[in-house]
């Protein structure tokens, strides 16, 4: 009898798979009877598997001549069936040959199976990723693909380190695996001078002890840069100490955040005017917003001022405070909106002197929801020179409102977004039991979309509506023309009790810190939707400087063309 055995060398476990595998194959068959015929083949070993299914993966068949190759193949074959701990072959001397006998040794029954290690996934998810083994025996070809099952839903929720990192076949048909998930340990943040630590890395969706998440770690990226301190935000990862362990280092570049103006002029008719503004959206370090202008000067003694202040996290739950206190006065013009030529009926220097504070809190990743308080009182200071008539004095008189806001924002980039959605709804209540001279409810909607369109242009899309009921003075009402809505008109030109306004940009890039802007505005601010819709299209500039981004457009209404100049973004 000519015998050689194949031994378990041992499980390995892998990032794909868990198999059995034979090493040294090929020294294993070196008394292999080469060249004599087969006379038979059989199977013994096997308890539950039929020998039918495990022969019809056997190539070798009686009458062939014996080759060591081809057997260790065989041998291979009824392995990758999975149902087997061991496979062996036994050579037998007949009369007519030699008998070809595969000794199999058959897995275990599986009575239980436990998961270890898992945190981000709970273990009801992965028990169905996993085949109905309890009670049958171990199939390991079966459970090496729901392991890659396993493995892949890890990933595709953004856990890209995680692995099985051992199987094991406990007494009593206890099958155990072990998920290492990949932790996080640390984060390391680097290149802020100014910039307290924590106020990066409270921004952060990703927190050491957790599992890493790569999903989270580049919306982290994202917010970080939202922020508005940086001109550039990097992340990498690097190894930890513990295995399939990294360490999260965020690499920042800050750039100018405080600012700082002043200017004046002189006119016979006002005399020597002059402003001054400061201003810091990253107070300290802190995060905190803060902004002072004060005008000066004037015929008339002119005293405008207004101060913001900010902080975006009280607490935990990142509840976010603002107030600002105000007293400024503008010239404003009055049309008769009964004119079909909305003949201007009044100029006049209109007087806005209050307060407010804002709340705000997020609920979820996207949402965030603000509740305001607001006490203004508008007055007329005095008719302009060359007025044709007196402003509406009903018009004027002190609001007490209240308002609600919520916004859905999944934009990449809050200054230069390329792709994502705003969402803001918000409604307002003047009035009541709040007081006040006037009674009122406004209501608005916006929705902002922006696509890609090739690597770096975008084409980016706004529709608003908004409507106003009750008694509703006109320094209340919504108004339309200028740079931010619809361009090619005058700042303010048309004013009424409900709006709907839509633009369309397509913008791209002309070199260094410039982007071109194609733009189309549609619009309508009056009694009734829709009613007198104007319209406009034009071009811009956009130009990134050390102050926000500076807008240059030219836009086309029926009134012919029309140049804006502004600083910050239009949507």
């Amino acid at each position: 009898m000519y015998n050689q055995k194949r031994f378990r060398d041992g499980v390995i476990v892998s990032l794909l798979a868990v198999f059995l595998v034979v090493s040294n194959m090929n020294s294993l068959f070196a008394a292999v009877p080469e060249n004599e015929i087969i006379s038979a083949i059989s199977v013994g070993g096997n308890s539950t598997v039929a020998e039918s299914a495990i022969l019809a993966v056997v190539q070798a068949k009686p009458g062939d001549k014996i080759n060591a190759e081809a057997i260790k193949k065989d041998m291979q074959a009824i392995y990758e069936l999975g149902y087997f701990f061991d496979v062996s072959t036994d050579f037998l001397k007949q009369e007519n040959g030699i008998k070809v006998n595969f000794l199999v040794v058959e897995n275990p029954v599986v009575k239980e199976i436990v998961i270890k290690g898992n945190k981000a996934v709970p273990t009801e998810k992965i028990m169905e990723l996993l085949p109905n083994v309890n009670g049958v025996m171990l199939n390991s070809k079966n459970l090496g693909v729901s392991i890659k099952q396993i493995e892949g839903y890890y990933h595709d929720k953004g856990y890209i380190l995680a692995k099985v990192s051992d199987v094991a076949m406990g007494t009593g048909g206890v099958l155990t695996l072990t998920i290492n998930e990949g932790l996080l340990e640390g984060i390391i943040v680097k290149g802020n001078e100014k910039t307290k630590e924590y106020v990066i890395t409270r921004e952060m969706n990703v927190k050491p002890g957790e599992p890493f998440n790569v999903k989270d770690a580049r919306r982290s990226m994202q917010k970080v840069y939202n922020l508005g301190y940086f001109e550039d935000v990097n992340m990498k990862l690097n190894p930890g100490k513990e295995l399939n362990a990294v360490i999260l280092e965020t690499d920042v570049v800050e750039q100018k955040t405080a600012s700082a103006s002043i200017g004046g002029g002189y006119s016979s008719a006002d005399g020597l005017v002059g402003f001054l503004e400061l201003g810091d959206n990253n107070f300290r370090g802190t995060g905190d917003q803060v902004k002072i202008h004060w005008e000066f000067g004037g015929a008339g003694g002119t005293h405008n001022y207004s101060l913001g202040i900010t902080r975006p996290w009280l607490d935990k739950k990142q509840t976010s405070i603002g107030f600002s206190v105000y007293d400024m006065t503008k010239e404003t013009d009055e049309y008769d909106d009964d004119d079909d030529d909305d003949k201007l009926t009044s100029t006049y220097d209109e007087q806005r002197k209050g307060w407010n504070i804002t709340l705000g809190r997020p609920k979820g990743e996207y949402l965030k929801q603000y509740v305001t308080f607001k006490n203004e009182t508008v007055t007329n200071k005095g008719i302009v020179d060359g007025s044709p008539g007196e402003p509406n004095e009903d018009n004027f008189g002190t609001t007490h409102s209240v308002q609600l806001q919520a916004i859905w924002d999944t934009r990449d980039n809050v200054f230069n977004a390329t792709e994502g959605y705003r969402v803001s709804l918000s409604s307002e209540f003047a009035g009541g039991f709040l007081g006040g001279d006037w009674d009122f409810q406004k209501y608005q909607a916006e929705g902002r979309k922006y696509i890609k369109s090739g690597l770096k242009n975008v084409w980016a899309f706004r529709l608003g509506v908004g409507m106003a009921t009750g008694g509703v003075p006109k320094s209340e009402e919504f108004s339309l023309g200028g740079a931010n809505n619809l361009r090619g008109y005058e700042e303010d030109r048309f004013e009424g009790e409900t709006m709907i306004n839509a633009s369309a940009e397509y913008r791209f890039p002309l070199g260094g810190k410039m982007q071109g802007v194609g733009f189309v505005d549609a619009g309508s601010a009056a009694d009734s939707f829709g009613q007198d819709l104007k319209a406009s299209a034009g071009l811009g500039l956009r130009i990134t400087t050390p102050i926000g981004p500076v807008r240059l457009d030219y836009g086309f209404g029926e009134d012919g063309g029309k140049f804006h100049f502004s600083i910050g973004s239009t949507f």
